[in-house]
């Protein structure tokens, strides 16, 4: 006789944390609906014009989640689904753990000051931004953490979000979208984190308390 094993999906893949699924199978879906045409990328990108005066505001939604896909961008693409998922997953189910509201915010306040800095450097879309931005969080909420890095190198996380920097800066000869993500992940950290915890000072940053109506805080972690 022959035996048949089945698995389902939900036990061969483990679930995601809400919020680390949709930003992450969003990103998929509609980088692959502009890379085949099915969407036009001229109408997924950010830019001054079509936001500010034409008031396309859908375009501070679609610049977040689509990335311009070619051979020439694929591995880099790639990268930063890895970096995505790994730390969006590590916060969502770490610190942020049960609390998906404050997850949510400090995604809201990364992404809103990605928009304003985009606009102002025409940066037309903030994948590389909003993914450092997170990476950096994770990196100073767990500063002496070894992190593994190519070619078998190690070090403390807290020098990762500038060893990524520089190798892009050297090898690319890009660094600016890395640089932008250190800055805006740092705003929240310090203003979160930092500032109440090592200064004293009065929380500066709070989660408005429509967000826990829509997702309360609760106990055994987030599904």
């Amino acid at each position: 006789t022959t035996e048949i094993y089945t698995l389902s999906l939900h036990d061969a893949l483990p679930i995601l944390p809400i919020f680390t699924r949709y930003w992450f199978g969003l990103t998929v879906v509609f980088t692959l609906l502009g890379r085949f045409s099915l969407l036009s990328p001229h109408w997924l990108i950010l830019s001054w014009e079509t936001f500010v005066t034409k008031f396309h505001v859908w375009r501070s939604v679609t610049c977040l989640f689509y990335y311009p896909l070619s051979p020439q961008t694929g591995f880099h693409f790639l990268i930063n689904l890895y970096f995505l998922y790994n730390y969006s997953l590590r916060l969502e189910t770490g610190i942020f753990d049960g609390r998906p509201a404050d997850y949510l915010f400090m995604l809201l306040f990364n992404w809103v000051l990605a928009i304003i800095v985009a606009l102002f450097m025409s940066i037309p879309f903030i994948m590389d931004p909003m993914v450092m931005s997170i990476l950096y969080v994770w990196c100073q909420l767990n500063k002496d953490t070894i992190v593994n890095f190519w070619f078998g190198t190690q070090f403390k996380a807290m020098y990762l979000p500038w060893v990524l920097f520089g190798f892009n800066m050297i090898i690319a000869g890009g660094g600016v979208m890395e640089l932008v993500g250190i800055l805006i992940g740092h705003m929240y950290f310090f203003l979160m984190f930092k500032y109440p915890q090592d200064f004293g000072g009065p929380s500066l940053l709070s989660t408005p308390s429509f967000l826990y109506n829509f997702f309360p805080n609760k106990r055994g972690g987030n599904t």
